[in-house]
């Protein structure tokens, strides 16, 4: 794309340089039907030619015609496809994008709102901000004054993972987390890139552990916290729950304080065996190009309260400590 002279902003989520604003950002959604779903010999390749398109020129409308002749499908197939391969409407995922680079803006600039809806698409500053609280839960002022990364968005990106875990479409988002306190048990293990990783093996024995040490209330969220700042291929495990302000510590369990800290989050399906595949990719393939690096600290690994790592839909997610570049 051509140089040109006023960029949205400078940060990690790459966001495209203004070009003349137009309002004809919304597009039409149809219903989806179960025969109307694309069979699975779709070729991804297509949808990744779609969201290059997408991500090369998000300060432009983006109107579902010209998209689909990028795809080489009429608009009705577009739609259909996209929805199959990546779970997200067009509409859908280039307002959330416009949005999430809108929010980094906020952040990392001085830009006025009104400068920021009109460079990306819409046609006021009243239904930027409509759609940005939809979004965020809160007005654009607000977000800023907030100074904190929550719930952006980042480009879809091709997964390759070793076999049998077939390539797909991911998207990671940024969260700031506050500081918590975790009550738990820990355990040591050896990582993903020790010379002889165990943590398959440790890391269920530091959760049996938990269970052994009285366990944890019914429906809470369990977290685990992978502590990597130190040196040595020996890493400290915790397996536990986030602690409630003002409650006594149980028995058998100790207290570990989790700093504030912003993180990449990706969502992991599958069984939890093959969660070393996806960390392998999240840290080696998205993070040197994700426009953020990697910081030493705690990772955390977050399940639902019923969560069955052997099953083949099992979803937890992964949080990374960053910081943009």
């Amino acid at each position: 794309m051509p140089p040109r002279s006023r960029p949205c902003l400078m940060g990690p989520l790459r966001a495209a340089p203004c070009r003349q604003p137009r309002s004809d950002l919304v597009m039409p959604i149809l219903p989806t039907t179960p025969d109307a779903v694309p069979q699975p010999h779709s070729q991804l390749t297509r949808i990744e030619r779609v969201l290059d398109y997408i991500h090369a020129n998000l300060d432009q409308p983006l109107a579902l015609a010209e998209l689909a002749e990028q795809s080489c499908w009429s608009r009705w197939q577009l739609q259909r496809v996209f929805l199959h391969e990546t779970g997200l409407t067009v509409a859908h995922y280039v307002r959330e994008l416009k949005l999430s680079q809108a929010a980094e803006a906020l952040l990392s600039g001085r830009q006025r709102v009104l400068d920021l809806a009109l460079c990306y698409g819409f046609g006021s500053e009243v239904s930027f901000s409509r759609a940005f609280k939809q979004q965020f839960g809160c007005s654009p002022l607000a977000y800023r004054k907030r100074g904190l990364r929550l719930g952006l968005r980042t480009p879809l990106v091709r997964a390759t993972l070793p076999q049998p875990m077939p390539a797909r479409l991911v998207q990671v988002r940024i969260e700031s987390q506050p500081g918590f306190i975790l009550q738990g048990v820990k355990g040591q293990i050896r990582g993903l890139f020790a010379a002889a990783p165990d943590f398959q093996q440790t890391v269920p024995a530091i959760w049996r552990a938990l269970r052994t040490a009285g366990g944890l209330p019914p429906g809470q969220e369990r977290v685990g916290v992978v502590d990597v700042a130190g040196a040595g291929e020996s890493l400290p495990y915790w397996a536990g729950s986030v602690m409630e302000e003002g409650a006594s510590l149980p028995a058998g369990l100790a207290r570990l304080p989790v700093p504030a800290q912003t993180y990449a989050v990706l969502s992991h399906v599958g069984p939890v065996s093959q969660l070393g595949q996806t960390l392998n990719w999240f840290i080696l393939h998205w993070l040197p190009s994700s426009g953020y690096r990697g910081v030493d600290g705690f990772e955390l690994e977050r399940y639902a309260p019923d969560f069955d790592g052997n099953q083949p839909d099992a979803r937890m997610e992964y949080w990374l400590p960053v910081d943009p570049l």
